[in-house]
């Protein structure tokens, strides 16, 4: 099973010089709508997400991460979640500065989760970083080779802390779907747009069912600061 990766690139140009606000992108889950589920047979599907944001600065080099997760929730077929509303489904949202002439990478995963309790203690450690900032390491420290939004996470989880052992638990055999939008700051003053939609689709199969995942996030451009790297 092979989920479908999309990655989005805006390319504009910053024709003022003017010194500005440091700008700040908030990754909000928005919408997830089961069309057709992965397990049939039980007829409901157990889903868990994982996402972060990545920054680089004007040298292409990442300068920080930070991470957010949610789940396990289970889902029927034809069922539509409001991830943004009050209720259980709620998702909550990460924000991280971005540098001035850098950019910012916002990556997605969704899984279908086979083992609970397994599950359950990786998305505790999340919670547990959520939305704290955290100093990349490894495969995030440079930006030579495209990386996955499943690299992205998992090397954002483990600048955070959290163990390959559990980051490693996301197998491509539960894996979904993965989405990444790759967003620059001269780009995003020059559109002086405050909110970016990202619509994705998953599928896939998985023995002789189809499954399919219809979601969307949002990333949304502020001013406001948020927590300082620990040290």
């Amino acid at each position: 099973m092979r989920p479908l990766v999309h990655v989005f690139t805006l390319s504009l140009f910053l024709f003022s010089c003017a010194r500005q606000p440091t700008l700040t992108a908030e990754l909000a889950p928005a919408s997830l709508r089961a069309v057709n589920l992965e397990e049939t047979l039980s007829q409901r599907d157990e889903l868990m997400m994982a996402y972060s944001l990545t920054s680089y600065d004007a040298q292409n080099k990442a300068v920080a991460v930070v991470n957010g997760g949610w789940g396990v929730q289970v889902v029927k077929k034809g069922q539509q979640l409001d991830l943004q509303g009050s209720g259980p489904a709620f998702a909550r949202p990460i924000a991280l500065p971005i540098p001035r002439n850098g950019r910012v990478v916002a990556s997605l995963i969704l899984v279908e989760v086979d083992d609970y309790e397994r599950a359950s203690q990786l998305l505790d450690q999340v919670r547990r970083v959520h939305n704290i900032v955290a100093i990349p390491v490894g495969l995030l420290l440079t930006a030579v080779e495209v990386l996955t939004p499943l690299k992205y996470v998992s090397a954002g989880l483990m600048a955070s802390g959290i163990g390959l052992k559990l980051v490693d638990r996301f197998d491509t055999d539960d894996l979904l779907g993965q989405s990444s939008v790759d967003l620059r700051e001269a780009d995003l003053r020059a559109r002086k747009q405050p909110l970016v939609r990202v619509p994705v689709i998953f599928t896939g199969q998985h023995l002789r069912d189809s499954y399919r995942y219809e979601l969307s996030y949002d990333i949304r451009l502020k001013t406001a600061q948020i927590r300082p790297i620990d040290k």
